[in-house]
């Protein structure tokens, strides 16, 4: 026989919890969602209406007509970008520096963090010193310079990818992250079972590493996907040039001369089609990083989070 005080515990257990919420409390979420909301009208709509006028017309566009959705929506500039060869060369460059740049620093950012993340590695703390000494002192740029040159890399791909392959900032996140989830007690048995260190390293760190090798992608791909300063010093082949470069060339290089052009309509029509052109280029030129996001967003915040505020 069921005692009733126990059936009524047992409903009281079952019965969801609710948060009472007074007027004050209303009050309060209800500007924090209009804030909210506030923050992201004023962060999407530059991006909206950047998309909108790069399928608008070119008289739409230099007329101020487009406020919010495309106006005589066209793909002219799409059209003109795609069928510019030196905007495809420096897109394919661009991937080339992105895939291979991001593969080399990504794994040399993870060799050189995790050694520096063991408290058994001797001389840990004199490395990390060196390591920090750099972010806070530099030779400059002309020594930077002349040490590119006398590695032999000017005018190559790989002096886009070689001088800057690690990021000591990146270098720290990692060790931080390796020394508050990898516990050395894992290190101590997977050595009584006879791993190596590289073993260890390839089998059981990294798979348990998703969250700041999602971080480290991220950053050095943003990174090499947005890099042009080194190429405008290091490279002199067009053919090498990444996209940032190609399109700082076409977009403030290429100024248009109004003495040069005599009919007024014609000048318009050039003054509108580089301005389509130019948020054409935009939404082309940030299309890679807007994919590879999502991808990695989950582990993203994990993965900074723990590299950054733990240790």
């Amino acid at each position: 026989m069921v005692n009733p005080d126990q059936t009524l515990t047992l409903e009281v257990r079952k019965a969801p919890t609710r948060i009472l919420e007074n007027s004050v409390d209303r009050i309060y979420l209800f500007f924090v969602y209009l804030f909210l909301i506030i923050c992201l009208i004023i962060v999407a709509y530059p991006l909206i209406y950047i998309v909108s006028s790069s399928f608008s017309s070119s008289s739409a566009v230099i007329s101020g007509k487009v406020w919010l959705f495309p106006v005589e929506p066209t793909l002219r500039g799409y059209q003109a970008v795609f069928q510019n060869p030196q905007i495809l060369t420096g897109y394919g460059n661009s991937l080339f520096y992105l895939f291979f740049g991001t593969l080399l620093s990504v794994s040399l950012t993870i060799t050189a963090a995790y050694p520096l993340s063991r408290k058994n590695f001797y001389g840990r703390n004199v490395i990390t010193a060196l390591f920090v000494f750099t972010m806070l002192f530099s030779g400059g740029l002309i020594p930077y310079y002349l040490t590119v040159k006398g590695m032999g890399l000017l005018d190559t791909r790989w002096a886009m990818i070689i001088p800057g392959a690690i990021s000591v900032w990146q270098v720290i996140l990692a060790r931080t992250f390796f020394q508050t989830s990898i516990p050395s007690e894992l290190t101590e048995a997977a050595h009584l079972d006879g791993c190596s260190d590289f073993k260890f390293l390839f089998r059981i760190v990294i798979p348990l590493s998703k969250p700041i090798i999602a971080v480290l992608v991220l950053m050095y791909a943003i990174g090499y996907w947005n890099s042009y300063f080194e190429a405008l010093i290091f490279l002199k082949s067009a053919n090498l040039y990444p996209l940032q470069l190609i399109l700082r060339n076409i977009l403030i290089l290429n100024s248009i001369d109004p003495t040069m052009i005599k009919d007024v309509r014609e000048l318009a029509e050039r003054q509108g089609l580089k301005e389509l052109l130019k948020y054409s280029l935009i939404v082309v030129a940030s299309a890679p990083v807007l994919i590879l996001y999502p991808f990695v967003q989950r582990h993203f915040v994990k993965g900074l989070l723990i590299g950054s505020l733990k240790g």
